[in-house]
Formats: structure tokens, C-alpha cells, sequence
């Protein structure tokens, strides 16, 4: 009876150490691993778990997955599929790529298991006659464009960039032309300095017709008495516009206003002429750049710049063609100048690379 005992309490612990030492990476087993979510602290069925655990397993790669910048220019979209193995206590291991689109989608995806990895983040183990068991879990992630909004919130405005028929001043370019040239005032304060120059607004004609003023842009520090004037102009327009449509609606879309302020007295006229001309020269100039006559173009911006120093147009324009030619110290002096002139914000996220 002894031998008999004895030989079943040896099997039984052979059978133990056999089940601790299995390392049998499994496909399928009775209870699948599940991602850890609020769901396992419920009395709920594990159907309900499983489905809660997808739940949060989507949420989390999809709150961390980055789509490649060069899978969005080429259009790729489809499925990768990452697989790895889920440990018994819980921890992943294991990870590769088994499906990979191009462009950096594996790796985007493989990237979300590693943060797993990193985080050390137990899932609750697959189990086979109760135990738990290695699994290999094949995780796919989709990749998919989202069509782009019709719109853009600026504020709490909705500007919508597509259309059904465009915003259109009624009578066409050179009617909003003609009518700007008429309602435009130069304010008689800056005759005695001869201020010149340009301001760019953005207008938004609303659905109703409403004109208003979303952004405003002084390339040469005219001040206020020239906003005002360039804001009255631009208002005015009201009840004059054709409203844009989008699925057989009036909505509300943005339109780029620029006002040239010239002096209207005969003493300013030699400095206007020579404004004028800094500008046709300063155009030629990017012309000569753009053609690849690169020091010619550079010499006839440089021209109109220093007849003009404190333009913010002459100086991005430079700027710009000083950034193209890989001139980055000088791009970062006209640049700086501009956008202090100008009050913009356009250039903040290239002034920090390039002014070292």
C-alpha cells in the first residue's frame, strides 16, 4: 500500500514540475489573454471582460499610435499586424512585425507593444485546464485616412475650406478691387512722415452675410489710425459678398484682403515712386532666384531691402530666399526682423533651428 502511495505522490509532483516548467508557446487555448481594464474588478460574465478588454486595448493604441508622415504622402492605408507573446504573469514578450505596409507603419505599430513592454503592462494571462499558459497574440493595427473636415475652427469660429461655390464679391475681382479703392482712407496723420505700406486682412463673410474681422497683418508698422481705416474698408463690404455653399447651405468662409496706404500729399511723392520701385525690384529679384540665377536674385532683394529696411514684406521675402540657399544666419536676421515688425508668429517654429 506504501509502494503504492509513494509512486502516486511521485507522478503527482512530476506532473507539477512539468506544468511549471512548460514552456509550450500555445495558438489558442480555453481562455484567451485579455488586456487589463476596469471591467475585471466587475461580476460580469467573461464574455463581457473579453469584449471590455478589446474596448481598452483599442483605446490604448490608438491614443499612442503615430501615423507616418510618409505613409500620409503616399497614401498608404491597410492593416500591420504586430504579434508577441503573453507570458504567464502577464508580461508581453517577443514582439516583431509579421504585417508591414511600407512607409513606417510597422514600425508605428511596433512602437505601441514596446510602450507595453516599457510600461510594464500585465495583461491577464491565457489559460489552458486552468493554468496559465504562454499565448502568442497577434495584434493589428489599421491605418486608415480620415477624409479631411470641410472646415476649420479659428477660435470659435467655423471657416469652411470647401465648397460647393465659392465666396464671391459680387461683380468679381476688380468690382472688390474698384470698391476697396473707394472706401479705403489714408489717415491724414501719416502725410507729415509719409508712412507707406501694406496691411493684410482676413476677413470671415458669415452665412447670414456679416463681415468680420478674423486676422490683421501690418508689414510695416503703420499703426492704429491706418488699422482702423483698413477695418472700416474692409467691413464695409458688408451685403456685397455671395455667399459660400456647402451641401446646399450658406456657411461661413474666410477671404484675404491686401490694402496698399500711399500719402496723398505732393511732398511724399519721390519717397512713393521710390516704395514702388523697391517692390518691382524686389519681385524681379525672386524672379532671378526662382530661375536659379541665385546672386542675382539675392542682389535685387538686398536692393529694395536697403532702400526700405523696416519692410516686414522685403524682409521675408529675403529671408525666405536666404532659408532656400541654406544662408542661415542671414535668414535668421531677416526673418526675426520681420516677424517683430509685423507682430506674426509665423516663423516660430524655424527661428529656433535656424539661429543658432
Amino acid at each position: 500500500m506504501f509502494r503504492y502511495i509513494s509512486l502516486f505522490v511521485v507522478l503527482g509532483l512530476a506532473s507539477l514540475v512539468n506544468a511549471q516548467t512548460d514552456t509550450t508557446i500555445y495558438q489558442v487555448v480555453e481562455q484567451m489573454p485579455r488586456f487589463p481594464s476596469a471591467c475585471e474588478a466587475r461580476d460580469t460574465t467573461v464574455e463581457y471582460k473579453q469584449k471590455c478588454a478589446n474596448q481598452a486595448m483599442l483605446e490604448y493604441v490608438y491614443q499612442r499610435v503615430v501615423y507616418p508622415q510618409e505613409a500620409i504622402n503616399e497614401n498608404i492605408q491597410g492593416t500591420a499586424v504586430i504579434t508577441f507573446v503573453v507570458e504567464k504573469d502577464g508580461l508581453i514578450s517577443q514582439p516583431k512585425i509579421v504585417r508591414d505596409l511600407g512607409a513606417g507603419t510597422g514600425l508605428a505599430a511596433l512602437s505601441v507593444v514596446l510602450k507595453m513592454q516599457e510600461e510594464k503592462l500585465r495583461w491577464l494571462p491565457g489559460k489552458q485546464g486552468g493554468e496559465a499558459v504562454r499565448v502568442q497574440f497577434n495584434l493589428p493595427v489599421k491605418f486608415k485616412l480620415k477624409d479631411p473636415d470641410p472646415f476649420l475652427l479659428v477660435g470659435r469660429d467655423t471657416v469652411y475650406t470647401t465648397f460647393e461655390k465659392p465666396l464671391d464679391f459680387k461683380g468679381g475681382p476688380e468690382a472688390l478691387q474698384t470698391y476697396l479703392d473707394s472706401a479705403l482712407d489714408y489717415p491724414t496723420s501719416g502725410n507729415d512722415s509719409c508712412q507707406m505700406g501694406q496691411i493684410d486682412i482676413q476677413v470671415l463673410v458669415e452665412a447670414d452675410g456679416n463681415v468680420r474681422i478674423l486676422d490683421l497683418t501690418d508689414y510695416n508698422d503703420l499703426g492704429f489710425d491706418f488699422w482702423y481705416s483698413a477695418i472700416d474698408a474692409a467691413t464695409s463690404t458688408y451685403g456685397k459678398w455671395e455667399s459660400a455653399t456647402y451641401n446646399g447651405r450658406n456657411v461661413n468662409a474666410a477671404f484675404d484682403l491686401s490694402l496698399s496706404f500711399l500719402p496723398t500729399t505732393e511732398t511724399c511723392s519721390t519717397k512713393v515712386d521710390a516704395f514702388i520701385t523697391a517692390r518691382e525690384v524686389a519681385d524681379a529679384g525672386v524672379v532671378l532666384f526662382n530661375e536659379g540665377k541665385i546672386d542675382e536674385g539675392l542682389a535685387k532683394m538686398t536692393e529694395a531691402v536697403t532702400a526700405f529696411p523696416k519692410d516686414a514684406q522685403l524682409r521675408m521675402l529675403r529671408g525666405q530666399a536666404y532659408l532656400n540657399n541654406s544662408q542661415l544666419s542671414e535668414a535668421c536676421e531677416d526673418l526675426t526682423l520681420a516677424s517683430r515688425i509685423a507682430l506674426v508668429d509665423w516663423y516660430d517654429a524655424v527661428l529656433p533651428l535656424i539661429c543658432r
